[in-house]
């Protein structure tokens, strides 16, 4: 299934992509797309619907981010093996974890806005991972058990404020609109293999990155393991799992974002974003 969130932010209803790529209404079954209804009895319960009798959304409607009310909104740096040596970093021991606010969340769709002062604000289209059951202490075997679904994110960076404000990665990865997330939320069992899912990146028509899940350094079930070990997981808690080359900080020399450019990013299967780029005032 496409699970999906459409209308205004803040007033977002439930609904799914069908067969036929037509936007139907779940507000009759579920109140919203959240942990409350990603687990696995929920989700059979919404394979179980007859989608054809699911009433038709009319027009084309605002994609809100496709999990609401997400928990925590868990990312991984430097995963790639091939972007890691672009920053000029190590390859990383155990899975680099930070931390975006999650007032940083918005649609697939939505305008990213640069905060004041900004001047190396960065891309990066990253799987994400929706878990749909409690996870604690679990095994890299049985982790994917554990996930409800995956989607697109674009993990936007502010460079300076994340590297040079001293402190954590966390102030430059969680500014407001720095976490489009969707536009559709696709289980698991559409998924299947989330180690071989393209996906890439564009500024302004022309590519910047082009990758695959398969050239990650920690596998999304070894990172579920890693993180179930420290914490719980909760089913709508979303995991962002690391970026591919070509960011704008590895160019030479670096790229940046500035008002007026235009995003464009896809993962295999997953769907496509695509955001302007405007600067607060």
């Amino acid at each position: 299934m496409k699970l999906v969130r459409y209308g205004e932010a803040g007033a977002e209803k439930p609904g799914l992509i069908d067969a036929d790529g037509v936007l139907r209404d779940l507000s009759e079954h579920v109140p919203d797309i959240t942990g409350a209804t990603l687990g696995d009895g929920a989700l059979d319960a919404l394979r179980a619907l007859d989608t054809s009798a699911l009433p038709k959304v009319a027009g084309s409607p605002r994609m809100g981010p496709c999990v609401g009310d997400i928990g925590k909104f868990l990312c991984i740096g430097l995963n790639y093996s091939d972007h890691a040596a672009e920053t000029g970093a190590d390859i990383p021991e155990h899975p680099i974890l930070f931390f975006k606010a999650n007032s940083a969340i918005v649609g697939a769709n939505d305008t990213v806005v640069m905060p004041r002062g900004s001047t190396h604000t960065d891309w990066e289209v990253e799987l994400g991972v929706v878990i749909g059951t409690e996870a604690k202490y679990v095994s890299k075997e049985n982790a994917l058990d554990h996930v409800a679904g995956y989607c697109v994110v674009n993990d936007v960076s502010e460079r300076h404020f994340q590297t040079q404000l001293t402190g954590q990665w966390t102030k430059g990865k969680s500014c407001d609109t720095f976490g489009p997330t969707g536009p559709w939320l696709v289980t698991r069992d559409e998924v299947g293999d989330p180690q071989n899912l393209a996906m890439s990146l564009d500024v302004n028509g022309t590519r910047m990155q082009t990758g695959n899940t398969n050239t990650m350094i920690f596998t999304v079930a070894e990172i579920i393991e890693h993180l179930s070990h420290l914490f719980t997981l909760h089913p709508g808690d979303v995991i962002t799992t690391g970026t591919p080359p070509g960011v704008g900080m590895g160019m030479k020399p670096p790229v940046y974002l500035k008002a007026g450019d235009v995003m464009e990013l896809t993962i295999e299967g997953l769907g496509t974003q695509r955001q302007d780029v405007a600067a607060d005032a």
